[in-house]
């Protein structure tokens, strides 16, 4: 299989690196450059770490240019979906932004779109040809790190909860802790949190969640989890954006957990998991 890494430092993909030259015009214009030689009869997979317009624009770029040098089977490793989390209305003369960019992707008419651990449903619903790529494996390797002794999942909200008792499931059956959380609807913080638990002492606790941005959610649901007696706790997210920074979290947890799917982070107290989404990739050639 061939393999195009948009984002060098990310290659979640073994197999034949096709290189590319990109650069933006002086006008702005994104523009991209691949390498002629490439064998167009091997299936080829893009992969990319969206943080922006112009990292759809690559992409779209990249496709175009591959179609024009007759590549017969292109597929998109996008593991941090653009606007997964804007995946509803909420206030009139707003977007659905995370239809708009899915409709952009679907009309690339790739053969597979793989995403990795979306928000919601929503996702894998509005895009063609999808594959989802589950956090099952993941978090197995945070749980080796941890050891099982005394371990409980905690869901940090009803919107997680599904997804996490099919994780338990996989896992072969850890506990799970229900959380909740109240938001004020007009300023849109955070008031209070609800530890569905009595007595959590002696457990080694691991918070799972797909994203982490600010992290007032984790800080918030740590205090409640913390006056309930809980020993060890770490978090486990699929995306860390952490727009805050580390600084924030620290205080609350013996370790974060998180993989290189939005960003590349090299701080202290921090694990980063790197993606290998080979045998999924090749499964399903």
């Amino acid at each position: 299989m061939n393999v195009l890494n948009l984002d060098t430092q990310f290659s979640p993909v073994k197999g034949n690196i096709v290189t590319c030259e990109k650069f933006v015009f002086s006008g702005g214009e994104p523009h991209i450059k691949i390498q002629a030689d490439l064998d167009i009869h091997q299936p080829l997979i893009i992969t990319t770490r969206i943080r922006s317009f112009e990292d759809i624009g690559f992409l779209v770029l990249a496709v175009d240019a591959l179609k024009r040098m007759q590549v017969k089977h292109i597929s998109a490793f996008i593991p941090y979906f653009p606007a997964a989390r804007q995946d509803r209305l909420m206030v009139a003369g707003e977007p659905l932004s995370v239809k708009v960019n899915a409709d952009i992707i679907n009309s690339l008419e790739l053969d597979r779109i793989y995403v990795f651990d979306p928000h919601s449903e929503v996702t894998p619903a509005l895009l063609n040809k999808v594959s989802v790529v589950y956090n099952y494996d993941f978090i197995e390797q945070v749980i080796a790190q941890m050891g099982r002794e005394n371990l409980v999942l905690i869901s940090p909200d009803g919107g997680a909860l599904k997804k996490i008792y099919k994780l338990s499931e996989s896992l072969g059956g850890i506990p799970v802790i229900e959380c909740s959380k109240v938001r004020d609807v007009a300023t849109g913080k955070l008031k209070s949190f609800t530890v569905y638990a009595d007595d959590l002492s002696g457990k080694q606790g691991l918070i799972v969640d797909d994203i982490c941005d600010g992290g007032g959610t984790f800080t918030g649901l740590a205090q409640s989890l913390k006056e309930k007696g809980i020993g060890r706790l770490n978090i486990a997210v699929s995306h860390g954006i952490f727009s805050k920074g580390l600084e924030v979290l620290r205080p609350w947890f013996d370790t974060l957990y998180t993989t290189d799917s939005f960003k590349d982070i090299g701080e202290e107290g921090l694990v980063q998991i790197r993606l290998d989404i080979t045998k999924t990739v090749n499964h399903e050639q």
